[in-house]
């Protein structure tokens, strides 16, 4: 196409005194479109999200203390009251010291693309393109399956609650796609119709994701019986039959893990968000610190007033949802706890509307950058809305097209759920390990003006004489052995959440407890590969220079 190029330019003709007094004279708007021009992007969407907007979306897409008592089972059959107090210990600051290092990288480069535009940022010239494309389709098909998990999860919850108040209610997993297709209709309502009220709809929904918690949390300490804290601090639970209780507690990790995921989505909307290289790292972390307490303190409430429900009871619940039945034994009321579950799946819902909005321009962007199939299409922005309409589109299909495997079974489509641990935390990985390497070897500049910003360039230009590209710190960082023990600390921490991913639940497997992760990450991979040396290697370059 004429007029694109590849670009990772850091070049300046400016002397820092002038730029300094035209930045006076900028506002946050032309700032924002001048450091995405640095990246090679035009600025095609609304800038309408401002740093609490954006706290409110990266805070109710996690949805923290909520997803920690939808997946509470995963955790307390794998580790027990005491796995999940200290796995959602570990989990917590695993996940800091990952959207640290996400949010510097986010500084450095400010764009939708996000991971896949990083690796190719900072990979070796020899192996830059086909890295940032495995990485780019990790991202897309992590986002694709998350949004058709959080609207499983929601249609599941609104099933348990009508197993709850009507007993002789005989659930089928039809009803649950039916109900997950319902949950993806808000969500398409939102991010086209009204869209331009997004923001402050996030905002709203992130007093009520506070508000709620107080609502959930006072009625449950208040009116259930408290356990005893040698059992909440002391008792790990070895369900799944391992050779050792460590090897439990890891396994069991998933369900904090997916309680905390979703952060990255404050960076899919760089190109969305004023200010950007400093309120996107910034919104990611206030919202991992903001919900990691919510969350650590609803599960040590819910672990206390659980004390006098057996374990066996926990795991079979017949509404499939332990918090259902801790709620009803606290309140011994069947309307009450309807009533607080409620709020949790009402909270979901919003979720998912995020969830819809950040694949929506992750799809959006790898397309943009002809990474996907069909991207001319996909990579189209309507212009009256400047929403990526044919995206949003195709997202919604895919993750409908997906619910239809529960409708054959549930235990083939918690393979999409666990797709999305894997899916993105791989593509966290190859970014923050790749960044890891270049700070070692000292291959990030400090930043002298607001000019210097990386680009991405065709090799040989503006590349040093080791070949490599003339990479720049953002606003946002941590500087020197810090910055590096966090970083190591993050990829560390991934290693192990990768690995375990793929683990069933249970040491003896059968057909309803097998693990399908691994087939499903299997096969995404392999048809990315294969579709990328028979057709994508001729036409993806890594990410284009549009202006």
């Amino acid at each position: 196409m004429p007029g694109i190029q590849e670009v990772f330019d850091g070049t300046t003709h400016k002397s820092p005194e002038h730029t300094q007094i035209e930045l006076e004279h900028q506002s946050s708007y032309d700032r924002d479109r001048d450091e995405l021009a640095r990246l090679g992007k035009k600025q095609v969407l609304k800038r309408n999200f401002g740093f609490m907007s954006m706290l409110g979306f990266s805070c109710t897409i996690m949805v923290t203390w909520e997803g920690m008592l939808v997946l509470f089972l995963a955790g307390y059959q794998n580790g027990g009251p005491a796995g999940l107090i200290y796995g959602f210990l570990f989990v917590w600051v695993g996940t800091l010291c990952v959207f640290t290092t996400l949010g510097e990288l986010a500084s450095m480069a400010p764009t939708s693309g996000g991971q896949y535009y990083w690796v190719a940022m900072l990979a070796p010239p020899s192996s830059r393109r086909f890295l940032s494309y495995i990485t780019g389709w990790l991202n897309v098909i992590g986002w694709q399956a998350f949004l058709a998990s959080g609207a499983y999860l929601c249609a599941t919850i609104i099933q348990g609650l009508i197993v709850l108040n009507y007993p002789e209610y005989n659930a089928q997993r039809w009803h649950g796609t039916l109900l997950l297709w319902s949950v993806i209709c808000v969500a398409v309502l939102v991010n086209t119709v009204i869209v331009s009220l997004l923001p402050k709809l996030e905002c709203v929904i992130l007093i009520i994701h506070v508000l709620g918690f107080f609502a959930v949390m006072i009625p449950l300490v208040y009116m259930a019986p408290h356990g005893s804290a040698k059992d909440v601090f002391t008792l790990f639970v070895n369900g799944g039959g391992w050779q050792t209780t460590g090897l439990s507690f890891f396994v069991g990790l998933y369900g904090n893990v997916f309680a905390f995921l979703g952060t990255d989505a404050a960076i899919h909307m760089s190109e969305e968000i004023t200010n950007a290289s400093t309120n996107v790292p910034r919104s990611m972390l206030v919202s991992v610190l903001l919900n990691g307490t919510l969350g650590f303190a609803m599960l040590v409430a819910v672990l206390f007033c659980s004390g006098d429900i057996t374990a066996e009871a926990i795991i079979e619940t017949p509404t499939g949802y332990p918090f259902i039945a801790i709620f009803v034994q606290a309140t011994q009321s069947v309307g009450g706890s309807t009533g607080m579950a409620v709020v949790i799946v009402s909270l979901g819902i919003c979720a998912t509307i995020a969830f819809l909005a950040s694949a929506s321009r992750m799809t959006w962007a790898f397309a943009r950058d002809r990474g996907l199939p069909m991207w001319r299409y996909l990579s189209k922005v309507e212009p009256r809305s400047s929403i990526p309409l044919v995206s949003i589109l195709t997202t919604v299909t895919i993750s409908c097209l997906l619910a239809l495997i529960n409708i054959g079974s549930d235990v083939a489509f918690n393979g999409v759920i666990s797709l999305t641990i894997n899916g993105l935390y791989s593509s966290y990985l190859l970014a923050a390990g790749l960044l890891l390497w270049r700070r070692c070897t000292g291959s990030i500049s400090l930043p002298t003006t607001y000019e210097s910003n990386p680009k991405i360039v065709t090799e040989g230009e503006a590349v040093s004489a080791q070949g490599t590209i003339n990479l720049t710190w953002g606003p946002f960082r941590f500087p020197g052995p810090l910055g590096i023990a966090i970083n190591i600390v993050g990829c560390l921490y991934m290693l192990i959440i990768v690995f375990f991913s793929f683990w069933p639940p249970t040491r003896e497997v059968d057909a309803a407890t097998m693990n399908y992760s691994v087939l499903v990450t299997g096969f995404w991979i392999l048809f990315s590969i294969v579709y990328y040396f028979a057709y994508a290697k001729r036409i993806y370059k890594g990410p284009l220079m549009e202006i």
